[in-house]
C-alpha cells in the first residue's frame, strides 16, 4: 500500500514539467490524480500513464467550471490541489505590451485565484493547497518584470488564503522554483544553445547546478500532505540561489 493510497489530487498544468513530476510521484504512492493542460498530445500521454487528463485553460471561467464538475464526478472531494499552471515570458520593460501584461497576469494570478475559489467546496478537511511561485519575485531579474510581479501577487495570495481557509481545515503553501531543467529549452532551442543557457544558470547557483522537476515535486507533495503544522509558507527550491 502506497503512502498516499486513496488520496485524491488535482494538478493544474500537470501534463508536463514540474506538474507531471508531481502527478507521477503521487500516483506511484497510490494517489488518484487528475491533471490539466492545454496540449492534446501531452494530455494523451498523461492519460496513458493512468491519470485523469482534462483539457483546461485556467484563464477561462467556462473551463474552470467544467473542471470542477469533472473533479466532483471523478473524485467527489479533493485532498490536495497543486495550482501549477502558468506561463512565463522574457521581454524588456520598454517592449512589454498591454496584451502581454494581461496574458501573464491572467494565467499566473487570475487563473489560480478563480480555480481555487471554484474548487473550494470540494476540498476535504485537512487538505493541502500548493501554489507554484518563482524565485523571480525575490531577485529583480531583468526582462521579467511582469512575470515576477504576477508571482509576487500569487505569493501574497498564499498568505491570505492560508489565513482565510484555516476555519475549513485547509492549509495553503507555495513552492518557489529556481532554475529547473524541465527539458523545454532543448525542445525549443538548438542543443548547443540550450546547453549554454543551462550552464549559465547553473554558474549563478551556489550548488552549481540546475534543479530537476522531481526535486520541486517532492517539496510540493511535502507541503500538501506531510507539513501538517505549516501554512502560509513558501519553500525555495533553488539550490540556495535566493538564500546564500
Amino acid at each position: 500500500m502506497g503512502k498516499y493510497n486513496g488520496k485524491r489530487a488535482l494538478v493544474t498544468g500537470g501534463s508536463s514539467g514540474i506538474g507531471l513530476s508531481v502527478a507521477r510521484l503521487l500516483a506511484a504512492e497510490g494517489a488518484r490524480v487528475m491533471v490539466t493542460g492545454r496540449k492534446e498530445a501531452a494530455l494523451e500521454t498523461a492519460s496513458q500513464e493512468g491519470f485523469v487528463a482534462v483539457r483546461s485553460d485556467a484563464t477561462s471561467k467556462a473551463d474552470i467550471d467544467a473542471l470542477a464538475r469533472k473533479v466532483e464526478d471523478a473524485f467527489g472531494r479533493l485532498d490536495a490541489v497543486f495550482l501549477n499552471a502558468g506561463i512565463t515570458d522574457s521581454v524588456s520593460f520598454e517592449a512589454t505590451t498591454e496584451q502581454m501584461y494581461d496574458a501573464i497576469f491572467a494565467a499566473n494570478t487570475k487563473g489560480p485565484y478563480f480555480t481555487l475559489q471554484r474548487l473550494l467546496p470540494l476540498l476535504a478537511e485537512g487538505s493541502g493547497v500548493v501554489l507554484t511561485t518563482s524565485v523571480a519575485h525575490e531577485l529583480g531579474l531583468p526582462d521579467h518584470s511582469v512575470y515576477a510581479a504576477s508571482k509576487a501577487a500569487l505569493r501574497s495570495m498564499a498568505r491570505t488564503w492560508a489565513r482565510e481557509l484555516l476555519p475549513r481545515g485547509v492549509r495553503v503553501n507555495a513552492v518557489s522554483p529556481g532554475p529547473i531543467d524541465t527539458g523545454i529549452l532543448h525542445k525549443n532551442l538548438p542543443a548547443e544553445v540550450a546547453d549554454e543557457l543551462l550552464a549559465g544558470f547553473a554558474a549563478q547557483i551556489p550548488m552549481l547546478r540546475t534543479g530537476n522537476p522531481e526535486e520541486v515535486a517532492r517539496a510540493a507533495i511535502f507541503f500538501a500532505f506531510d507539513a501538517t503544522y505549516t501554512t502560509g509558507a513558501e519553500l525555495a527550491v533553488d539550490g540556495g540561489g535566493t538564500q546564500l
